[in-house]
């Protein structure tokens, strides 16, 4: 039996899977996921996967359902996961070009709703799990696949149901998820960034009280005026506190590595706060975002509340922040320093809370996908990164398990890909299929048959 895959072949199969997921209407909320459950259910009964020994599906609500299959290895090593959601943001169909629900084949790419989030990851997943089956490879540890609910909201009837209620079907080691080794075109550059952290996230009600009154009695006690102030103290800030975190040391040191004079110099000087400081000063646009979001605890405005009637004074008003906090900071922290900027005349409310996650660099199996990551795009420049929003990883974090962001794959030179995942006319190209698969299949090997 052939042991190395028609990958000709295997791309085909795979577009198949993502049109078909993508028919699958998953949107979260409300979820239903169960219909995208039950088509990876008959693609592993046609591989004659019929056992619980085989593949078991788990339900945390009506409808709400995950997929766990396991390849039995020979239990020398700890397993491999590949987990991924298979739930979608929802879509305003007007602003589409084509049907987000057909997963129809245009120009050499599959269209719609989850084809880069992540049902197309999902899918490549799926088709690895099924090559090494068919290959009949000599596993020293199992490899899990998870098809699961929830990612997009919350995580309570996905990895959360899976982590608390059945941590038996995925227990690991080592696991891959959505999130890194893709193109990311950066002026003549092309960064492969393998997502090894992730930050917290910290919902937040900020409040500013007044003195209520009738509004033709206009006075400067107003809780809205408070309000607009300390919102005003944020945004003239520009940002909070720099803090360089050991992901960050370890993304400047590998990207230093793999530039020249005297463009290494530039990027070890990052390692400063006050550089870092100075930059945000100047940057403008995409490269601010991300170097505020990877060196700093951020804090977005974004509902605004405040009185009941239009000619009544309300005696407070509030606005919810989105706050994302880096690997080591603390709730506790980031309303700190937004206090620093506002002054004592706000107080805060927790609305919602998850940690970060940070992974090792210095891992054999962080090691093995940069390794193959190179493979992908000699001339691409390979960089652990931590990811400015957040994925399951901290939940899968919490079962022991080592999680990178890795979904390998070369994206043409045109492609829009920061702009793909949650945007309208979502898509994925065939060719980054037809990149990807080969490289994933030798870090499951590797790891798997090899180890």
């Amino acid at each position: 039996m052939s042991r190395t895959p028609d990958w000709a072949a295997a791309t085909q199969e795979t577009v198949e899977h993502l049109s078909r997921l993508i028919q699958a209407e998953t949107v979260n909320p409300p979820g239903n996921e169960l219909p995208a459950i039950l088509l990876i259910k008959d693609i592993l009964e046609r591989e004659g996967m019929r056992s619980p020994d085989d593949f078991v599906i788990v339900e945390s609500a009506p409808k709400r359902v995950n997929l766990v299959a396991r390849l039995r290895g020979d239990g020398s090593h700890r397993p491999l996961l590949l987990s991924g959601h298979v739930d979608v943001v929802p879509v305003e169909r007007e602003k589409w070009r084509h049907d987000p629900f057909g997963g129809e084949v245009i120009n050499g790419e599959i269209w719609g709703r989850g084809a880069l989030d992540m049902k197309g990851f999902l899918a490549m997943y799926l088709q690895i799990f099924l090559q090494v089956r068919r290959a009949g490879l000599p596993l020293k540890r199992d490899l899990i696949l998870a098809a699961i609910a929830d990612e997009e909201a919350g995580f309570d009837h996905g990895s959360k149901f899976l982590v608390t209620q059945h941590r038996d079907l995925i227990e690991a080691e080592v696991g891959l998820t959505e999130g890194g080794a893709f193109t990311i075109p950066m002026g003549k550059l092309r960064l492969y960034a393998i997502q090894v952290a992730e930050k917290g996230v910290t919902w937040l009600k900020m409040t500013a009280r007044g003195k209520p009154g009738h509004a033709s009695l206009p006075h400067d006690e107003n809780a809205v005026f408070y309000l607009a102030r300390a919102i005003e103290q944020i945004r003239r800030a520009g940002h909070l506190p720099v803090h360089i975190t050991p992901t960050f040391q370890a993304m400047l040191s590998k990207a230093a590595a793999q530039v020249g004079f005297p463009t290494s110099i530039l990027i070890r000087s990052l390692s400063l706060p006050w550089v870092v400081s100075l930059c945000l000063k100047f940057l403008k646009g995409r490269p601010k975002t991300l170097l505020t979001a990877l060196t700093t605890n951020t804090c977005t405005p974004t509902v605004l509340q405040a009185g009941q009637k239009t000619n009544v004074i309300p005696a407070e008003a509030s606005v919810h922040l989105d706050c994302r906090r880096l690997p080591g900071q603390s709730p506790e922290d980031v309303i700190k320093e937004i206090l620093a900027l506002t002054g004592d005349g706000v107080s805060f409310e927790p609305l919602d809370t998850s940690p970060g996650a940070a992974f090792p660099t210095d891992s054999p199996f962080y090691r093995l996908l940069e390794e193959e990551t190179r493979k992908l795009d000699p001339q691409g420049i390979v960089i652990p990164m931590m990811m400015p929003g957040a994925t399951d990883a901290c939940v899968y974090r919490q079962a022991g398990i080592m999680m990178y962001g890795f979904t390998p794959g070369r994206f043409p030179a045109d492609f829009p890909v920061l702009s793909m995942a949650h945007g309208h006319d979502e898509r994925l190209p065939i060719s980054f299929i037809e990149s990807g698969l080969p490289v994933l299949w030798e870090v499951v090997r590797k790891i798997c048959a090899e180890t």
